[in-house]
């Protein structure tokens, strides 16, 4: 079944607390389809990570623990209660095990779960793919996919019989799979569930021993015969030859398609968007607090030392520096930010467009329609490299938050659409090989750094094509490259923490100062 990007699936989102969407909202979302398989009660629950993967050495310290165990209780990646998520899951009285062994991961993020109460036992397994996506792979033996855009029917069976024609004839379907392993099940794909006295009759036939209905993650649903205009920039280009869209309104278009949503709900899902981002920013310019994290509040300083002229000349420059600080601020204090396209790289693009705007005096329509521009260049990235770090490196976070700013600034400075994607290609192009090496196992530092450079690269590569340099490079084949240049790193420079800075004597030992944290975010395993 042919899938692609939505950019309220895969590029801008989700709304979320913790300092990793591929480990936050990722762990939680899948923790939320296992809490759904097992009708939400569990006795006991064995959580497998492979020693060669992330999420072996990052699973406490950048909340895959904090988001599981959200995700199993039943909340949502923003609720308020997460940071205390290790608490709430031993009152719930949930017994937990989280071992590190060898379960043969090929995808670096490989989450492998046995799931127990008292009437049943299951296995699922899934994967994190980056920006808080996921894909179930494995469910009781049997090959699945499952990546929580549909709503998903389990008709655990002992034989066929008249299954089939049941559902044929009561159950609108996406798709139908019949999976004959260690635990035989139908596997349907729908739109919604099935009404209760639909479940009731199915659940009383012969053949059936239990049914499950998981509810979508996501919240753009995928379908049958689903088509896109566009999924590259060249057939974007050709697309619009005989339209003259902006860059915004090709993303409009595109998400409209994609969803089968109006045009009108999707600008007004990114205003949302844009509302919760300055809020963020407006929060962490006010000062954070927070125990267990590596640096303090300094969005506020830099603030001071602006508003008294105590910096080097450059308006937009440092308000886009202070912006992003201020986002990266609340992420670490456990605020809601939005991952844009991930959390970890959170601040660059709308640090980078909001303090554009501002500085601009620009409206919130506008702003609205500069994340939509950007959003187009996610699109491209999503569809054909990735937003993971533990699968890219850090050029598939900031790299990529840079080359969707660069394409947005280009917009509000009044520049046309080829100048959006030069600006986008030369920012990818000057991210290519960005490393991620977080400090004391926290997506903090060089984190925070790394997104200021984003934003302030993209503000340089906005300028240069407005200017009409040339960057050479057509953005389909710079998007390529990023794929093949993070394939090609070592493993110990894409978010393992076991290269770059995260080795170095003094990240060694904030890594234990931090270890020694009793704060209830420093996520300690069960």
């Amino acid at each position: 079944m042919a899938n692609f990007p939505s950019i309220f699936n895969d590029v801008i989102g989700p709304v979320m607390r913790g300092p990793s969407s591929s480990h936050c909202a990722a762990s939680l979302r899948i923790g939320r389809i296992c809490r759904d398989l097992m009708d939400g009660e569990f006795t006991d629950i064995l959580i497998e990570f492979d020693p060669k993967g992330s999420l072996a050495t990052t699973h406490k310290s950048q909340g895959s623990d904090m988001g599981l165990f959200g995700g199993f209780l039943g909340w949502e990646a923003h609720d308020d209660r997460l940071i205390t998520a290790t608490d709430s899951i031993k009152e719930s009285g949930i017994a937990l095990k989280i071992d590190i062994t060898d379960i043969q991961a090929d995808h670096p993020n490989t989450y492998k779960f046995t799931l127990r109460n008292t009437k049943e036992q299951h296995e699922l397994t899934a994967i994190s793919i980056g920006g808080g996506m996921i894909d179930v792979i494995e469910i009781d033996g049997n090959g699945v996919t499952m990546e929580g855009d549909y709503f998903e029917v389990l008709v655990y069976c002992t034989e066929l019989g008249n299954i089939p024609d049941f559902i044929e004839k009561f159950i609108p379907n996406e798709s139908v799979q019949f999976l004959d392993g260690a635990s035989k099940f139908l596997q349907i794909k729908a739109l919604n569930f099935p009404p209760n006295d639909v479940l009731h009759m199915l659940g009383q036939m012969k053949e059936v021993r239990t049914i499950k209905c998981i509810a979508p993650v996501l919240p753009i649903l995928s379908r049958n015969g689903m088509e896109v205009p566009f999924d590259t920039c060249e057939r974007m280009l050709e697309f619009n030859a005989d339209k003259n869209l902006e860059l915004w309104q090709l993303a409009v278009r595109y998400e409209s398609e994609r969803g089968a949503i109006s045009e009108e709900e999707v600008i007004s899902r990114m205003g949302d968007i844009v509302d919760i981002m300055k809020e963020a920013i407006q929060i962490g310019l006010g000062g954070t607090d927070f125990d267990d994290r590596i640096l303090g509040a300094q969005s506020p300083v830099f603030k001071e030392k602006l508003e008294s002229k105590s910096l080097l000349e450059g308006n937009i420059t440092n308000t886009i520096i202070m912006y992003v600080s201020a986002m990266m601020e609340v992420k670490s204090s456990m605020g809601v930010i939005v991952a844009a396209p991930t959390a970890g790289s959170c601040g660059a693009l709308p640090g980078a467009v909001i303090a554009t705007a501002d500085c601009l005096g620009l409206s919130r329509q506008e702003t609205v329609r500069a994340m939509l521009a950007a959003s187009v260049v996610g699109i491209f990235i999503a569809a054909h490299a990735t937003f993971a770090a533990e699968v890219g490196g850090c050029q598939a976070e900031c790299g990529s938050g840079a080359g969707m700013a660069a394409a947005a600034l280009v917009y509000m400075a009044g520049g046309s659409l080829p100048q959006s994607l030069a600006a986008a290609s030369t920012a990818l192009q000057n991210s290519l090989g960005m490393i991620c090496d977080p400090i004391g196992n926290r997506v903090e530092a060089p984190c925070l750094g790394k997104n200021v450079l984003a934003a302030t690269n993209a503000l340089s590569c906005a300028n240069m094509a407005l200017a009409n340099y040339d960057p050479l490079i057509p953005i389909d084949e710079v998007v390529d490259t990023m794929d093949k240049v993070g394939k090609l790193m070592d493993s110990s420079l894409r978010c393992t923490a076991l290269g770059g800075l995260s080795v170095t004597k003094t990240a060694k030992e904030i890594e234990a100062r931090l270890g020694e944290s009793t704060s209830p975010i420093a996520f300690k395993s069960c």
